[in-house]
């Protein structure tokens, strides 16, 4: 297993748990814009909770498309920008955070939403003008799921 990630504190943190939880993850400092991994490497890519903050977002989907082998899988967990502000709430309310935190919770989850967040729409038009050329797109509550196969040899 690998992980990537561009803030060297994030792998030295994520290093330190997956030694301690006795776990073998080789986990490498990169931009997703840029993989240092070969051509045809992996059957399976999982970006979580990252891909709205990718500043080369065509770039980082061609990538992901280089890398992963034919017949590969990449799935991108983020989330949805056509979230309802009652799907928002509903979210919120399942952290049981006291009044003031989920007040502050909803007010940033509000803002990633609305200024950085994909819509499906959005998104399947972005993969669009990529290697992958089309898209699975879900949704449920704030999330957004993407599932992008490389075609088979």
């Amino acid at each position: 297993m690998t992980g990537l990630d561009i803030s060297r504190t994030m792998v030295e943190i994520a290093t330190d748990n997956a030694r301690q939880a006795g776990v073998s993850v080789d986990f490498r400092r990169g931009d997703v814009s840029a993989m240092p991994f070969a051509a045809d490497t992996f059957d399976l890519l999982v970006c979580q909770a990252a891909f709205k903050n990718f500043k080369q977002p065509v770039r980082a989907l061609d990538e992901m498309h280089r890398v992963l082998r034919p017949g590969g899988t990449a799935v991108i967990q983020d989330m949805n920008r056509d979230a309802s502000s009652a799907e928002i709430a509903r979210e919120v309310r399942g952290m049981r955070l006291n009044p003031f935190n989920a007040f502050m919770t909803r007010l940033i989850l509000s803002t990633l939403l609305r200024r950085r967040a994909y819509s499906p729409l959005r998104f399947e038009r972005l993969v669009a003008q990529t290697a992958f050329g089309a898209c699975d797109v879900g949704t449920a509550g704030i999330g957004l799921e993407v599932r992008l196969t490389k075609a088979a040899a």
